[in-house]
């Protein structure tokens, strides 16, 4: 086994600074520093998360499905729009991807939506199955989207509600009077992200304390952290480590 030299193997990407802390000469633990978009070790976006591999991906726009979309897809969208004549004003684009149907809500009208798709009997999606938070950070100007998974069980369907709201006016309607399952699902992504859910009936963090200042999911929060001594051993805190710094 050689020793390491001073001009590690870099793999062509630039070194900013010698990292400090635990360090096995990998390319991959000197990428290039990115504000958003960056995977393990410093890795930009390629799914490729050890960084070895060299990947490249680029950010595909997500645009309107063209029709028809296949499956039962078809009907759902056909049965929203004849149910709900504000249609056309609240759904932005309907997306099909990956054998999945997303509705992209705008984000005043997301009750409405809610309530139109869970008591409508061409459509009743009665669960509300799952409500989570997302930030596309340096890919979209409203970057903190809100993602509603919908059941139907009477007609065993499943459809992705989605909603987008900007980080300085994170407001959008809550959906608790019309699936009550999202109250603490929403209480959730106020206390990760900062969307604010307004008319939730208790909008409090569920997992930080009620001081914590910051949103720990969002993609411009500080990794922070405390060092960790472990049998002799001092182990730095993640914004210490290799290319985080």
């Amino acid at each position: 086994m050689t020793a390491p030299t001073d001009k590690p193997n870099t793999g062509g990407l630039p070194v900013p600074a010698t990292p400090a802390g635990a360090s096995s000469g990998a390319p991959a633990e000197y990428p290039p520093s990115s504000p958003a978009g960056r995977g393990m070790f410093g890795n930009q976006g390629s799914g490729d998360v050890s960084g070895f591999g060299g990947l490249v991906r680029q950010r595909r726009q997500i645009e309107d499905a063209p029709r028809p979309y296949g499956s039962y897809f078809d009907e759902v969208r056909d049965a929203l729009e004849e149910a709900y004549p504000a249609f056309g004003e609240a759904i932005e684009k309907v997306v099909v991807d990956r054998g999945e149907l997303t509705l992209h809500v705008r984000p005043e009208r997301i009750a409405e939506v809610c309530q139109v798709m869970r008591d409508d009997l061409a459509l009743r999606f009665e669960l509300c199955s799952s409500v989570s938070g997302v930030d596309y950070l340096g890919a979209d100007e409203r970057r903190l989207h809100v993602v509603y998974q919908l059941t139907s069980m009477t007609y065993r369907r499943r459809v992705r509600l989605e909603a987008a709201v900007s980080a300085e006016a994170p407001h959008l309607p809550s959906v608790t009077s019309v699936y009550p399952t999202a109250d603490w699902q929403e209480r959730e992504a106020y206390d990760m992200f900062g969307i604010v859910f307004d008319g939730h009936p208790n909008l409090t963090r569920i997992l930080m304390p009620d001081d914590w200042e910051g949103h720990p999911q969002r993609k411009d929060y500080p990794l922070g952290g405390v060092p960790v001594e472990y049998k002799g051993a001092e182990i730095p805190p993640p914004d210490r480590r290799r290319s985080y710094q």
